[in-house]
């Protein structure tokens, strides 16, 4: 996810933006057009919500990826723990884990002389790595905002950290001196400050390993899910998106499975860590993600009804019903295949709705601040999550115990 696209309405114009601006998970949602559903057409209840901590802002950064992945790991805590009062809710620091993605992929980008993306974008893969390797800090040890804005402004830092890597790739030298990641890292500690060997927590002192292990966070516990043909179902392959970079690997499930697990885990308590294309029509800047079919025109300001009226003269005018595109495995294929699905955003899926006409959505938890209609929680409908997800991370537990047994998941 990783690196939001700088997202466009014209499809003709998604590769040529792609590739020019590389800019994932900034706070721009599609640009909402005549085809565009309102939120005014619209009512929601809640049918089931789970856990989630409050609503952050990556701002002017690259690092959706990040805030929706520990999000996800913040309410996994919750549930662990059984916390119920809110002020006990973990604050997790999204830059300590931007800091040491930087520094491993720094290193990988070194060794593979330059053929891997070097940017601000990275994968759901890439959060369980750090973790894993380097433990986890509470936001209030470690903020990485040590260049003088309250919210993430990473321009300057992602072109200085770029331009540096380059340089050592072409080397004027032809052999890499000793000191050139100690020169990476002290980029690193300028910016986002230099991180804690140990810090207070809960009254205690610990090492950012030992927080991660209180908190009960183990990488091993999650797994990464997809549902494409061009791999065999019930295997596991690397998605082919740049800002993979780890290479991390999902296993690919049928369409009807992939939701299928979506579902238990919502139902059973867990949340979901979401992956996908945000550069539809139907996905809005105010809170709504519908899959809309813009070759079917609502019928309300008609030309029917520009001559004929009203079917009740005094009826109130009636709200536009949104058509949306139903979607096979073939179709879903097709829009990945063709790049009308790409790698743009990451998000934390908590929970179930049903608008007024029983039409199933799914809760969702954006970094883009408390932005919208809903304060920063989009509606995104079951048909926009069965196009448009390209993957998703669940907690082992929370999977259907066929599939669990199916891919040898214990």
């Amino acid at each position: 996810m990783d690196e939001d696209k700088h997202l466009h309405n014209m499809r003709t114009n998604r590769i040529i933006a792609a590739a020019a601006l590389a800019l994932c998970c900034v706070s721009l949602a599609a640009q909402p057009g005549a085809d565009a559903p309102k939120t005014e057409d619209f009512t929601f209840t809640t049918v089931k919500e789970n856990p989630i901590t409050s609503v952050k802002n990556q701002y002017r950064s690259g690092t959706c990826w990040c805030f929706s992945a520990l999000s996800f790991l913040e309410s996994e805590i919750i549930k662990d723990k059984k916390i119920t009062d809110e002020s006990l809710y973990p604050d997790l620091s999204e830059m300590f884990v931007v800091r040491y993605a930087y520094h491993d992929r720094a290193v990988k980008y070194v060794r593979l002389n330059g053929h891997l993306n070097f940017a601000a974008g990275s994968g759901f893969g890439d959060v369980l790595e750090v973790i894993r390797n380097y433990g986890i800090a509470s936001q209030d040890a470690y903020s990485g905002m040590n260049y003088g804005t309250d919210l993430p402004v990473q321009g300057e830092l992602d072109a200085v950290l770029r331009g540096y890597v380059q340089a050592v790739v072409k080397n004027p030298n032809r052999q890499l001196t000793p000191v050139w990641l100690k020169g990476f890292d002290g980029i690193l500690d300028a910016y986002l400050g230099e991180v804690p060997e140990t810090f207070t927590a809960e009254g205690k002192t610990v090492s950012p390993e030992q927080y991660r292990d209180a908190l009960g966070i183990n990488p091993d516990d999650y797994v990464n899910i997809s549902s494409y043909t061009h791999h065999p179902f019930w295997t596991q392959f690397v998605i082919e998106v740049e800002d993979n970079w780890r290479w991390s690997p999902c296993w690919n499930l049928p369409l009807d499975d992939f939701m299928r697990v979506i579902d238990n885990a919502v139902e059973n308590g867990y949340t979901v860590l979401w992956g996908g294309d945000v550069s539809e029509v139907g996905f809005t800047r105010d809170g709504l993600a519908i899959l809309v079919d813009t070759t079917v025109k609502a019928t309300s300001g008609s030309d029917e009804e520009r001559w004929v009226g009203k079917a009740e003269d005094d009826a109130p005018a009636p709200k536009k019903e949104w058509k949306e595109l139903e979607v096979t495995q073939e179709s879903r294929q097709d829009m990945f295949d063709r790049k009308l699905s790409t790698d743009d955003h990451g998000m934390h899926l908590y929970g179930t709705a049903k608008d007024q006409n029983g039409t199933k959505y799914y809760l969702i938890k954006n970094s883009w601040g408390e932005s919208g209609k809903y304060e920063g929680i989009w509606y995104m409908s079951e048909n926009f999550v069965k196009a448009k997800t390209l993957n998703f991370v669940v907690n082992k537990k929370a999977l259907p115990k066929d599939i669990a047994k199916k891919i040898g998941v214990k």
